[in-house]
């Protein structure tokens, strides 16, 4: 997949090409308005990650009036934490919002999301467990596995963030968002036993210290 990273904070550019080239994407990238009407015009470009505000322009009008008529998925990435525009940017066709700062995980599982949408594929499977993303249903071979709505959020993370690691911080804080109740690292320890147990496998590895991955293979 070839993303174009439209972005005037060098730092944070640099930073986003190192992280998604390690990925194993490949990366074009632009820190001005004009320079990113060049690359969209002159490259073969499959997703792009955009910034609002740029020194020479707007992010949204470039999308609307450039990127959307191209039909190139879009995530936008911005500091302006403005429900009004998040909502606008939605209603005009972008596939989501990121607000800085932001976390390089979640980043990665919302291009991941795009790019199994692109390949038509909503089923993930890992040895002997699926997981329906469109459906949010997970089975052992063919029995369907009974897991709360948590224990279904929890693996679908692990899930579209195959081969990295997903940090307990994350974890937290995600599981922070979805109840809205404070948790500590007790919790995620009892979260993922009873995925575990429930799953009768052993897809999910704990990275000792930092959180828990599930890879390709499974091991």
């Amino acid at each position: 997949m070839k993303i174009l990273l439209i972005e005037d904070n060098i730092t944070i550019l640099q930073s986003l090409e190192y992280s998604l080239t390690k990925n194993n994407f490949y990366v074009e990238k632009a820190s001005t308005l004009k320079e990113a009407q060049d690359k969209i015009k002159n490259k073969d470009i499959d997703l792009i990650i955009l910034d609002i505000s740029l020194p020479d322009g707007n992010g949204f009008e470039l999308y609307k009036l450039q990127i959307k008529p191209l039909k190139i998925d879009t995530i936008f990435l911005t500091a302006i934490d403005d429900e009004e525009k998040i909502v606008e940017s939605l209603n005009l066709g972008a596939e989501d919002y990121i607000t800085k700062p932001f976390s390089m995980s979640v980043l990665l599982a919302k291009i991941n999301k795009v790019t199994m949408r692109k390949e038509k594929n909503s089923i993930m499977q890992i040895q002997d467990i699926k997981f329906d993303l469109d459906k949010m249903e997970v089975y052992k071979n063919s029995k369907k596995i009974e897991l709360t709505s948590l224990e279904l959020k929890i693996l679908h993370l692990l899930f579209i963030n195959k081969n990295r690691v997903v940090s307990r911080t994350l974890l937290l804080d995600n599981i922070w968002d979805w109840t809205g109740n404070d948790v500590d690292d007790h919790t995620i320890t009892v979260y993922l036993k009873r995925i575990r147990e429930k799953l009768e496998s052993d897809i999910i590895t704990t990275v000792k210290g930092i959180g828990y991955r599930i890879d390709n293979d499974g091991k």
